[in-house]
């Protein structure tokens, strides 16, 4: 029989707290508005490129692999490393370096607007950082890191929670926009599982010269969704 020592338990609880609080912040029940975008998917199901199963997933990987892995999820780890050493400095400029990297006015436009939402739900919990730490127009990015940090979350939990968010909302914009069931849905789930893992295990090891995204389809995609006549999502 294993006896747990005070000090076991506490750390056991602090451990539960900390999870419970990554589900609360990658939850699509979120109210930041997040359901309201797609991230250029939903243009790449009216310029045909993505029409069944098989082309979602493989849209998917290389989103996964040539964008998230390489832009996303590294810059969460540092921004999380800047939240917990105070380091406005780093927070705004990782911040700027992420606006910088948005290709296009909807790509940007999101980020900035759920950032906004989430700090505007924040403040509303009480759970805004020291507004001196806080940079111009914040990031979702920048604010689901300050977030994670304040709920002592691990870095690698971090990303593969954001990770997770990212997948649930592409295939909730699929399941939308497409003739795709929701057992579909599951199944390019299972497969994806996996590499999320791999994304986030190579996305800690990436060095600053390796970060940005390599998406010339899904920028031009998004810059065509700008002038789309019918659209279900924003971006």
């Amino acid at each position: 029989m294993i006896m747990l020592t005070a000090t076991d338990s506490q750390l056991s609880a602090a451990n539960d707290l900390a999870l419970l609080g990554l589900m609360q912040l990658v939850s699509p029940a979120l109210p930041i508005g997040a359901f309201a975008w797609s991230q250029g998917l939903e243009s790449a199901f009216e310029l045909g490129w993505v029409d069944s199963e098989t082309d979602l997933q493989q849209w998917l990987e290389g989103v996964l692999e040539d964008g998230l892995s390489r832009c996303e999820l590294p810059l969460l780890m540092r921004l999380q490393t800047a939240w917990a050493a105070d380091d406005a400095e780093a927070i705004a400029q990782w911040n700027n370096w992420l606006h910088a990297t948005r290709e296009t006015a909807e790509l940007s436009d999101e980020d900035t607007r759920l950032g906004a939402a989430l700090v505007t739900l924040l403040r509303n919990l009480g759970l805004l950082p020291d507004a001196s730490l806080i940079p111009h127009e914040p990031g979702y990015i920048t604010m689901f890191a300050w977030v994670a940090h304040h709920r002592k979350v691990p870095e690698r939990q971090t990303l593969l929670g954001f990770a997770w968010a990212w997948l649930e909302n592409q295939l909730a914009a699929a399941c939308k926009a497409l003739p795709l069931g929701h057992t579909a849905a599951q199944r390019i789930t299972e497969h994806m599982r996996p590499l999320l893992v791999t994304a986030v295990e190579t996305a800690l090891q990436r060095d600053d010269e390796e970060l940005g995204p390599i998406l010339p389809g899904l920028a031009l995609g998004s810059a065509l969704h700008e002038t789309q006549y019918s659209r279900l999502f924003r971006s």
